[in-house]
Protein backbone atom coordinates (compact mmCIF):
# COMPACT_ATOMS: atom_id res chain seq x y z
CA UNK A 1 0.00 0.00 0.00
CA UNK A 2 1.15 3.41 -1.16
CA UNK A 3 2.05 6.17 1.57
CA UNK A 4 -0.55 8.60 1.81
CA UNK A 5 -1.85 12.05 3.92
CA UNK A 6 -5.50 11.56 4.47
CA UNK A 7 -7.63 14.60 5.44
CA UNK A 8 -11.50 14.21 6.74
CA UNK A 9 -13.58 17.65 6.68
CA UNK A 10 -15.85 16.11 9.39
CA UNK A 11 -16.72 12.75 11.19
CA UNK A 12 -17.71 9.71 8.90
CA UNK A 13 -17.21 11.20 5.53
CA UNK A 14 -19.45 9.74 2.88
CA UNK A 15 -17.42 10.96 -0.27
CA UNK A 16 -13.62 10.54 -0.95
CA UNK A 17 -11.57 12.35 -3.16
CA UNK A 18 -8.05 10.69 -3.93
CA UNK A 19 -5.87 13.25 -5.77
CA UNK A 20 -2.71 11.97 -7.86
CA UNK A 21 0.56 14.41 -7.77
CA UNK A 22 2.45 15.15 -11.10
CA UNK A 23 6.08 14.19 -11.55
CA UNK A 24 8.63 14.90 -8.56
CA UNK A 25 6.19 15.93 -6.52
CA UNK A 26 4.39 14.39 -3.52
CA UNK A 27 1.09 13.65 -1.51
CA UNK A 28 1.60 17.40 -0.13
CA UNK A 29 1.13 19.27 -3.30
CA UNK A 30 -2.17 19.13 -3.87
CA UNK A 31 -3.23 19.88 0.41
CA UNK A 32 -3.57 23.29 -0.40
CA UNK A 33 -5.57 23.14 -3.03
CA UNK A 34 -7.96 20.91 -1.53
CA UNK A 35 -8.31 23.19 1.42
CA UNK A 36 -9.56 25.94 -1.24
CA UNK A 37 -12.50 23.85 -2.16
CA UNK A 38 -15.56 24.65 -0.45
CA UNK A 39 -17.87 21.09 -0.36
CA UNK A 40 -19.87 21.75 2.59
CA UNK A 41 -22.91 21.28 1.22
CA UNK A 42 -22.18 17.48 0.55
CA UNK A 43 -21.35 16.63 4.40
CA UNK A 44 -17.90 15.49 5.50
CA UNK A 45 -15.56 14.64 2.36
CA UNK A 46 -12.48 12.88 2.92
CA UNK A 47 -8.74 13.71 1.17
CA UNK A 48 -6.60 11.32 0.15
CA UNK A 49 -2.93 12.14 -1.46
CA UNK A 50 -0.66 9.18 -2.08
CA UNK A 51 3.24 9.52 -2.49
CA UNK A 52 4.25 7.58 -5.75
CA UNK A 53 6.78 5.51 -5.57
CA UNK A 54 10.40 6.71 -5.98
CA UNK A 55 12.05 5.46 -9.02
CA UNK A 56 14.73 6.61 -12.19
CA UNK A 57 13.42 8.95 -14.60
CA UNK A 58 14.64 8.82 -17.87
CA UNK A 59 13.55 12.12 -18.93
CA UNK A 60 15.46 13.55 -16.08
CA UNK A 61 19.14 11.23 -16.64
CA UNK A 62 17.91 8.61 -14.50
CA UNK A 63 17.17 10.63 -11.43
CA UNK A 64 15.32 8.80 -8.58
CA UNK A 65 12.31 10.44 -7.78
CA UNK A 66 8.67 10.41 -7.01
CA UNK A 67 7.12 8.84 -10.28
CA UNK A 68 3.97 7.16 -11.04
CA UNK A 69 6.10 5.88 -14.15
CA UNK A 70 9.34 6.40 -16.49
CA UNK A 71 8.93 8.97 -18.28
CA UNK A 72 11.06 8.48 -21.75
CA UNK A 73 9.98 11.48 -23.84
CA UNK A 74 7.14 14.09 -23.49
CA UNK A 75 6.02 13.84 -27.07
CA UNK A 76 3.08 11.92 -28.00
CA UNK A 77 4.66 9.45 -30.14
CA UNK A 78 7.42 8.42 -27.14
CA UNK A 79 7.26 5.19 -26.00
CA UNK A 80 5.51 4.72 -22.74
CA UNK A 81 6.33 2.63 -19.42
CA UNK A 82 3.51 0.59 -20.00
CA UNK A 83 5.21 -1.87 -17.11
CA UNK A 84 5.17 0.94 -14.93
CA UNK A 85 1.45 2.31 -15.84
CA UNK A 86 0.46 -1.22 -15.02
CA UNK A 87 2.59 -1.17 -11.37
CA UNK A 88 0.87 1.96 -10.37
CA UNK A 89 -2.52 1.46 -11.48
CA UNK A 90 -2.41 -1.57 -9.77
CA UNK A 91 -1.63 0.59 -6.29
CA UNK A 92 -4.11 3.05 -6.98
CA UNK A 93 -6.98 0.23 -7.31
CA UNK A 94 -5.40 -0.74 -4.00
CA UNK A 95 -6.50 2.90 -2.58
CA UNK A 96 -10.21 2.55 -4.34
CA UNK A 97 -10.29 -0.93 -2.48
CA UNK A 98 -9.39 0.23 0.42
CA UNK A 99 -12.10 2.84 0.51
CA UNK A 100 -14.91 0.85 -0.31
CA UNK A 101 -13.67 -1.78 2.59
CA UNK A 102 -14.36 1.48 4.65
CA UNK A 103 -18.05 1.93 3.71
CA UNK A 104 -17.56 4.69 1.02
CA UNK A 105 -19.33 3.40 -2.26
CA UNK A 106 -17.62 3.74 -5.83
CA UNK A 107 -19.88 6.54 -6.90
CA UNK A 108 -18.89 8.49 -4.12
CA UNK A 109 -15.19 8.38 -5.12
CA UNK A 110 -13.84 11.01 -7.17
CA UNK A 111 -10.12 9.99 -8.69
CA UNK A 112 -8.38 12.53 -10.32
CA UNK A 113 -4.68 13.93 -10.40
CA UNK A 114 -2.42 16.19 -11.97
CA UNK A 115 -0.22 15.67 -15.09
CA UNK A 116 1.42 12.01 -14.29
CA UNK A 117 -1.24 12.45 -11.52
CA UNK A 118 -4.26 13.20 -14.63
CA UNK A 119 -2.44 10.29 -16.73
CA UNK A 120 -3.09 7.30 -14.43
CA UNK A 121 -6.24 8.80 -13.10
CA UNK A 122 -7.77 8.86 -16.54
CA UNK A 123 -5.67 4.90 -16.75
CA UNK A 124 -7.38 3.66 -13.80
CA UNK A 125 -10.61 5.26 -13.71
CA UNK A 126 -11.78 4.16 -17.04
CA UNK A 127 -10.56 0.66 -16.32
CA UNK A 128 -12.18 0.34 -12.95
CA UNK A 129 -15.23 -2.38 -12.61
CA UNK A 130 -17.85 0.15 -11.37
CA UNK A 131 -19.09 3.75 -11.61
CA UNK A 132 -17.33 6.29 -10.11
CA UNK A 133 -18.72 10.00 -9.31
CA UNK A 134 -15.93 11.18 -11.05
CA UNK A 135 -12.34 11.39 -12.77
CA UNK A 136 -10.46 14.95 -13.00
CA UNK A 137 -7.72 15.11 -15.10
CA UNK A 138 -5.92 18.09 -15.02
CA UNK A 139 -2.27 19.66 -16.95
CA UNK A 140 -2.63 15.68 -18.52
CA UNK A 141 -3.44 12.99 -21.17
CA UNK A 142 -4.31 9.69 -21.79
CA UNK A 143 -1.83 6.88 -21.67
CA UNK A 144 -1.88 3.99 -23.75
CA UNK A 145 -4.45 5.60 -25.80
CA UNK A 146 -4.48 3.08 -28.19
CA UNK A 147 -5.88 0.33 -25.65
CA UNK A 148 -8.68 2.10 -24.13
CA UNK A 149 -11.29 1.29 -25.98
CA UNK A 150 -10.51 -2.83 -25.38
CA UNK A 151 -9.80 -2.20 -21.83
CA UNK A 152 -12.22 0.64 -20.45
CA UNK A 153 -15.01 -0.88 -18.04
CA UNK A 154 -18.63 -0.30 -19.56
CA UNK A 155 -19.32 1.46 -16.04
CA UNK A 156 -16.71 4.26 -17.03
CA UNK A 157 -19.13 5.17 -19.36
CA UNK A 158 -21.56 6.49 -17.06
CA UNK A 159 -18.20 8.49 -15.11
CA UNK A 160 -17.95 11.96 -15.58
CA UNK A 161 -14.58 13.45 -16.56
CA UNK A 162 -13.37 17.24 -16.11
CA UNK A 163 -10.19 17.76 -18.07
CA UNK A 164 -8.63 21.13 -17.85
CA UNK A 165 -5.30 22.28 -19.09
CA UNK A 166 -3.16 25.16 -20.14
CA UNK A 167 -2.92 27.18 -22.86
CA UNK A 168 0.66 27.65 -22.51
CA UNK A 169 1.61 24.12 -20.59
CA UNK A 170 5.30 23.95 -21.50
CA UNK A 171 5.54 20.43 -20.51
CA UNK A 172 2.36 18.62 -22.41
CA UNK A 173 1.48 20.50 -24.87
CA UNK A 174 -2.23 21.53 -25.14
CA UNK A 175 -2.93 19.73 -28.62
CA UNK A 176 -1.75 16.57 -26.55
CA UNK A 177 -4.53 17.44 -24.36
CA UNK A 178 -7.00 18.15 -26.80
CA UNK A 179 -6.36 14.69 -28.50
CA UNK A 180 -7.48 13.34 -24.77
CA UNK A 181 -10.67 15.19 -24.77
CA UNK A 182 -10.83 13.78 -28.43
CA UNK A 183 -10.93 10.33 -27.94
CA UNK A 184 -13.03 9.83 -25.32
CA UNK A 185 -15.71 12.12 -26.15
CA UNK A 186 -15.33 9.56 -29.63
CA UNK A 187 -15.14 6.58 -27.22
CA UNK A 188 -18.72 7.97 -25.74
CA UNK A 189 -17.66 9.44 -22.46
CA UNK A 190 -18.95 12.63 -21.19
CA UNK A 191 -16.45 15.33 -20.73
CA UNK A 192 -16.60 18.51 -19.63
CA UNK A 193 -13.55 20.74 -20.73
CA UNK A 194 -11.70 23.87 -19.79
CA UNK A 195 -8.54 25.60 -20.64
CA UNK A 196 -7.08 28.24 -19.17
CA UNK A 197 -4.83 31.02 -19.60
CA UNK A 198 -1.49 29.56 -18.16
CA UNK A 199 1.32 27.14 -18.10
CA UNK A 200 1.97 23.75 -16.63
CA UNK A 201 0.00 24.85 -13.24
CA UNK A 202 -3.08 25.14 -11.37
CA UNK A 203 -5.49 28.52 -12.02
CA UNK A 204 -7.92 29.92 -9.37
CA UNK A 205 -10.61 30.14 -11.99
CA UNK A 206 -9.75 26.33 -12.32
CA UNK A 207 -10.26 25.86 -9.15
CA UNK A 208 -13.72 27.41 -8.93
CA UNK A 209 -15.02 25.43 -11.78
CA UNK A 210 -13.05 22.30 -10.38
CA UNK A 211 -15.29 23.39 -7.17
CA UNK A 212 -18.46 23.36 -9.09
CA UNK A 213 -18.17 20.33 -10.96
CA UNK A 214 -17.31 18.48 -7.96
CA UNK A 215 -20.32 19.54 -6.16
CA UNK A 216 -22.23 18.69 -8.87
CA UNK A 217 -21.32 14.70 -9.06
CA UNK A 218 -21.48 13.89 -5.79
CA UNK A 219 -24.77 15.58 -5.21
CA UNK A 220 -26.37 13.02 -7.50
CA UNK A 221 -27.06 9.38 -6.85
CA UNK A 222 -25.43 5.95 -8.26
Amino acid sequence: MLDIIEAESGPDPTATILILHGLGADGNDFVPIAEELDLRQLGPVRFIFPHAPVMPVTINNGYQMRAWYDILGFDEDAVQDEAGLRRSQQLVEALLKREKERGIPAHRIVLGGFSQGCAMSLLTGLRHAERLAGIMGLSGYLPLPDKTAAERSSASLRTPIFLAHGTHDEVIALERAEATRDALQALGHEVEWHEYLMGHAVSPLEIQELNAWLLRVLSTGP
